[in-house]
């Protein structure tokens, strides 16, 4: 029997996705004649591997690598295996709505695109063609503080909301600057990550001989400060290191958007975000990139929600992949969840309309979730539909 290309291609990949090559990262063989159309891709696994093929090897190691061995960057995953879903039946479901208001602005569903770094190392595009595309899906991108491209170019490349991410880096007053830019650039909402006060061990870049954080074309190159001993330890300390909670009151008390604390793993530290002042906070390991042994968001995120009773919105990164992931976190109480990387992989892959059906397809999984499970909107998904596999 002969296979046409479709089938080959969907059932090397079903082979893959279910088998132990994935974490290896083997490639699906491509070459410039033989590649997926984007309507053939089925699931946001398959984009990465095309994506590998497309960009150089340090960048794709830049956005796929986690810290030391990647046990974090595993755990992500395997967590959401423990999890499993209790479906009620004979509800009416014929009208979904995944629709939401956060911070005064409605969206069409709970999934939003993390801050990640340097689009530009996926596709010539970067940040413009990824702004574009959440605007696309009527949802909100979080830039990063290290974009590709000027924040303000970011902001004028499409319409729809837009959050900007801060790496308190350098002096107080610089970033107090660039907050005040993203405020007048019209950026609603601030989001600060706190999880990296010293440049984590990514043994990929090293391997690669890259010492910076974001490969050399990635984004603007941050200014450092040259009046600095070298540390003792010999560590690469950001200005995170020197701070404490009264950052944020001073964020706050620079502009008047909603401040989110990203980078929580604790209930503890999701008092001190209430404490403070935060407007909501993001539970994050950093998608497993600086803190080797952190527990899987998904794991903390019952204690931390029960820590915040209800008083600021909580949502959540790191790992997810597939519209179950995204409604076991929203079953927990989780407001909405961000997605890293594989926006990145459709970006990589096809450019905008990648990052497009990425989203789509989260979209669409994350619609059949909870209609098979008899949740026709965000109001009735509770933790009613959880079971934990405690044999996991």
């Amino acid at each position: 029997m002969t296979l046409s290309r479709r089938k080959a291609f969907h059932r090397f990949a079903a082979f893959l996705a279910a088998s132990p090559l994935a974490r290896a990262q083997r490639d699906i063989p491509y070459t410039p004649d033989r590649l997926p159309a984007l309507e053939d891709m089925v699931n946001v696994f398959e984009f990465e591997p095309l994506c590998k093929y497309r960009i150089p090897k340090q960048n794709y190691d830049f956005i796929a690598g986690g810290v030391d061995n990647e046990w974090t960057l595993r755990r992500n995953r395997d967590a959401f295996d423990r999890i499993l879903l209790r479906p009620r039946m004979l509800v009416d479901t014929s009208k979904l709505d995944l629709s939401l208001t956060l911070y005064g602005e409605k969206i069409g569903m709970p999934i939003l695109i993390a801050p990640t770094a340097g689009h530009q190392l996926a596709h010539t595009d970067g940040e413009l063609a990824t702004a574009r595309a959440a605007a696309a899906a009527k949802t909100i991108i979080c830039l990063s503080n290290n974009s590709s491209y000027p924040m303000e170019k970011v902001a004028e490349s499409s319409p729809g909301p837009k959050w900007w991410q801060l790496y308190p880096r350098e002096d107080v007053e610089a970033n107090k600057e660039r907050v005040l830019r993203a405020a007048d650039a019209g950026y609603k909402t601030i989001v600060v990550t706190v999880d990296a006060p010293y440049n984590s061990h990514r043994e990929r870049l090293l391997h690669n001989r890259l010492r910076a954080q974001v490969p050399s074309g990635g984004a603007a190159p941050r200014r450092r400060r040259t009046d600095q001993a070298p540390h003792p330890y010999r560590l690469e300390p950001t200005l995170v290191a020197s701070l404490d909670w009264s950052f944020i009151e001073k964020v706050r008390s620079w502009v008047k958007i909603p401040v989110l604390v990203k980078g929580v793993l604790t209930p503890e530290d999701a008092e001190l975000c209430l404490r403070h002042g935060a407007s909501g906070m993001v539970v994050s390991n950093h998608g497993g990139r600086y803190m080797e042994y952190a527990p899987a968001t998904i794991e903390v995120l019952p204690e931390i929600i029960s820590a915040v009773g209800g008083k600021m919105p909580v949502l959540v990164d790191s790992g997810f992949r597939r519209g179950t992931d995204i409604l076991k976190a929203l079953a927990m109480g989780a407001t909405a969840v961000l997605v890293g990387r594989p926006p990145l992989w459709g970006l990589g892959a096809y450019g905008q309309p990648g990052v497009e059906r990425v989203l789509q397809l989260l979209e669409t999984e994350l619609a059949l979730a909870m209609g098979l499970c008899g949740k026709p909107d965000l109001k009735s998904v509770d933790s009613s539909l959880l079971l934990v596999d405690k044999r996991g």
